[in-house]
């Protein structure tokens, strides 16, 4: 009987083990794939709105484009409390389609003075990181001070806004002003999707343009393409700064798995010295190995 007790505890003891850090494993296997690049890698995950897992968490990482997610969050909670519908109507004209930025608005408009929806502009914000479109959204919305400062009241902390794209364009040591950590993206898509920040169209409409997004096919969605998970995100890239290291490519995203689990997940890649493919594949890898982990379990 004593032996049998012996043994009890100490499976006991070894379960509580497990149950302090279900990702070791996981982290490891994470941690060895990102340290053979020239590049920092920050990972956040979160599964079932629970369990979490980081992997390089406490440096600030550059959002590039991901900051479109924050912006759309506080746009669509202004119209929301003002009571605008989506589908009003703004007009632009060919002074706000800056030249030399990524703009497939003024690709498609160039001579401007067109008519377009707040969905529409927002469409091309989140589904294509149009520069001129999230420009255009902070000059005649909300400010990128205006835009900080909603998202800090939802209790997000850890992150910072302060430039616009056309302030990063002019200087790229501006893109390290816009910074989050891992977490702190994941924290905000998942009170995103718990119902915190918006609701009813608007949050259909976010979730919806997400799952839609056609950018960054070889970072997070890669190695789901050819399965039944549903994934939602957004996608970040710079520039070179000025010691040629891609200042940073990243993507944040939800999972949505067949059995019903879902995960968050961000990868930020900053500072990379390896080629821009070599630096998506990165972000491919990790999502690779969460997925496989996750799935299986």
């Amino acid at each position: 009987m004593k032996t049998k007790s012996v043994a009890f505890l100490l499976l006991s003891f070894i379960s509580i083990i497990v149950k302090a850090d279900p990702f070791s494993s996981l982290r490891n296997e994470i941690i060895h794939s990102i340290c053979k690049y020239d590049a920092k890698v920050g990972v956040a995950v979160m599964v079932n709105n629970t369990d979490t897992l980081t992997v390089n968490n406490s440096d600030k990482y550059p959002m590039m484009s991901v900051f479109k997610f924050h912006q759309a969050l506080a746009v669509c909670h202004f119209l929301q409390i003002k009571g605008i519908p989506l589908d009003s109507v703004i007009n632009i004209s060919k002074e706000e389609l800056r030249e030399n930025t990524y703009s497939p608005l003024r690709d498609r408009f160039p001579e401007g003075n067109i008519r377009i929806s707040l969905s529409e502009l927002m469409e091309f914000t989140l589904q294509l990181s149009d520069n001129n479109a999230c420009d255009i959204l902070f000059n005649r919305i909300l400010s990128t001070k205006e835009t900080d400062r909603y998202i800090r009241s939802l209790g997000i902390d850890n992150f910072s806004i302060e430039m616009d794209e056309n302030d990063m364009h002019e200087n790229l040591d501006n893109c390290y002003s816009n910074w989050t950590t891992p977490m702190a993206a994941v924290r905000l898509i998942n009170l995103f999707l718990e119902g915190g920040a918006v609701s009813g169209e608007y949050y259909d409409f976010i979730k919806r343009t997400m799952t839609e997004c056609t950018t960054g096919t070889g970072r997070l969605p890669y190695p789901l393409k050819n399965t039944a998970a549903v994934i939602g995100h957004k996608t970040g890239t710079g520039d070179k700064n000025s010691d040629g290291r891609y200042i940073g490519i990243n993507d944040i995203g939800f999972i949505d798995l067949p059995n019903g689990d879902r995960y968050l997940i961000a990868v930020f890649v900053k500072d990379s010295a390896e080629n821009y493919e070599t630096t998506e594949k990165i972000i491919a890898e990790i999502s690779s190995i969460v997925y496989k982990n996750i799935s299986n379990q």
